[in-house]
């Protein structure tokens, strides 16, 4: 995938949202809800040139939030589990927690996410409709965080079979206002985190409906949103696949083909 680059002004604000915004689940023994990084204003972050991925970018402010603005330390990033050749998976996070009480959360697995998904009738599904976010966190905290306790990665980091695991996803969460659904509580069992249901999405066929301007955002913003001035240019009509817009007053849209989420 070709290098893509995000200057430091917006990296910076992103890394502030990461380091402010409540994870999209409440929190339990494993799922992160308290973030664990303070003292983000005197953050310095250069450009960003590589892959243009959300969750590329997503996960190295992390890496630079960790470093820098966090009590835990970075034993090891994007550590890859092989066996016989063959990559069985890749750690995001061994983190260290020199301050921790209980001598078996020294060491720590985290695997970080940021995602964006639309209720449709009681599932929340992504932009590209194969992901959905029960999938995702399934995925998450039955495949990803099991890596440690492999014979696998235990044999070859025998330093770090004690991990506790955890899992930071953020993101944001968007209901149709032009259609009445009830809105899920649980997923997988996880308490979903009301707060972070702030997004609107609808069909093109509705697009009509919106009372006010959208613009069109770069995905670099996706998560923070742009500062709306007089050069950029209205969306008139959706004529994209799909869009992710923020509205005059600051509400982020998803504006999806009529014919989703079955059209992937």
């Amino acid at each position: 995938m070709p290098n893509y680059t995000v200057n430091a002004s917006i990296l910076t604000q992103f890394a502030q949202w990461i380091a402010t915004t409540p994870p999209l689940f409440i929190g339990d023994e494993i799922i992160v809800q308290k973030l664990p990084f303070t003292h983000t204003d005197n953050l310095q972050i250069n450009d960003y040139r590589g892959n243009s991925r959300l969750g590329f970018i997503y996960q190295h402010l992390c890496q630079e939030l960790f470093t820098h603005c966090s009590p835990l330390a970075i034993e090891q990033t994007e550590l890859q589990l092989n066996n016989e050749g063959r990559t069985l998976g890749e750690l995001d996070f061994i983190l260290r927690d020199p301050f921790s009480l209980d001598a078996s959360h020294l060491a720590q697995h985290w695997e970080v996410a940021i995602k964006f998904y639309l209720l449709h009738q009681g599932r929340w599904y992504g932009p590209n409709a194969k992901d959905r976010l029960d999938k995702k966190l399934r995925h998450m905290l039955n495949h990803q965080l099991k890596h440690t306790h492999t014979p696998c990665f235990i044999e070859q980091y025998p330093q770090w079979q004690y991990l506790s695991q955890h899992l930071l996803m953020q993101g944001r969460l968007y209901i149709n206002p032009f259609e009445s659904h009830p809105i899920p509580r649980f997923c997988e069992g996880k308490e979903i985190n009301v707060s972070q249901i702030t997004g609107y999405w609808c069909y093109q066929k509705q697009f009509s409906q919106i009372d006010e301007s959208l613009y069109q955002l770069d995905k670099s913003c996706w998560a923070i949103g742009a500062a709306l001035t007089p050069e950029l240019t209205a969306v008139t009509k959706p004529l994209q696949s799909i869009l992710h817009c923020q509205s005059q007053s600051g509400r982020f849209w998803f504006i999806v083909p009529d014919n989703w989420p079955n059209n992937t």
